[in-house]
């Protein structure tokens, strides 16, 4: 990717620690288009824009959110764009649950800018970054997963697909079952079966796992029942 080209996006609510942002880029990439938002709901209003970002820098820290929410929400609403959490915590545990959830990279807020900068630099050329004292394991970058996930997603009907096509759009169960106008416990059980058959524990996690892949994969054939 040309330099020139890249446009990145900067979320955290410290002014001070935007400007370090910033600046660590234009290390990496001194022609980069950066736009800085204060909050996660004002970096959505960002994302909104047609014209494209090349990468996220998110801290977890936010107002608005607790915990991870903030990187879940950018996950299931831009699932291709990468989102690398800058963070004060740098517990292990705190970065594997990160890189789970889909973060492209997790670099502490201690480290230097040059360091900060060639962190930029490597998930920018597709690698998952973490730091040199993780100890943990970082996802793999082959098929693998990809293609087991296609092989659970084939053992959903084609109601199911459809349930889940409407859990990936944000809709609530009252609002799947007006849509399929069956009733909200109907709209429950596919729910526990997508669950049970995809082996995740969570709806987000359900999102999350299938915004991985592409819409024609993953919506083969949604309709019937």
């Amino acid at each position: 990717m040309a330099s020139e080209t890249a446009r990145f996006l900067i979320i955290d609510d410290h002014p001070l620690f935007r400007e370090a942002l910033h600046s660590a880029v234009r290390i990496a990439y001194p022609d980069v288009d950066t736009v800085e938002a204060r909050s996660v709901a004002e970096a959505l209003e960002f994302l909104a824009d047609p014209k494209p970002f090349d990468l996220a820098l998110l801290d977890l820290s936010m107002p608005g959110v607790q915990g991870f929410e903030g990187l879940l929400q950018l996950r299931t609403r831009y699932p291709r764009l990468p989102v690398v959490v800058v963070s004060g915590h740098e517990e292990p545990k705190i970065i594997s649950e990160a890189l789970s959830y889909g973060a492209a990279g997790f670099i502490p807020k201690s480290v230097r800018k040059d360091e900060l900068a060639q962190a930029i630099r490597s998930v920018m050329d597709g690698a998952i970054y973490v730091p040199e004292n993780y100890g943990g394991q970082t996802p793999e970058t082959d098929g693998s997963d990809r293609a087991e996930m296609l092989q659970r997603l084939a053992k959903l009907t084609p109601q199911q697909l459809r349930v889940l096509q409407m859990l990936k759009q944000g809709m609530l169960n009252k609002q799947i079952a007006y849509e399929l106008q069956v009733g909200e416990t109907t709209v429950k059980a596919h729910v526990s079966e997508i669950l049970r058959k995809l082996n995740v524990y969570s709806r987000t996690q359900a999102v999350i796992e299938v915004s991985k892949l592409d819409n024609a994969d993953l919506f083969r054939d949604s309709t019937g029942f």
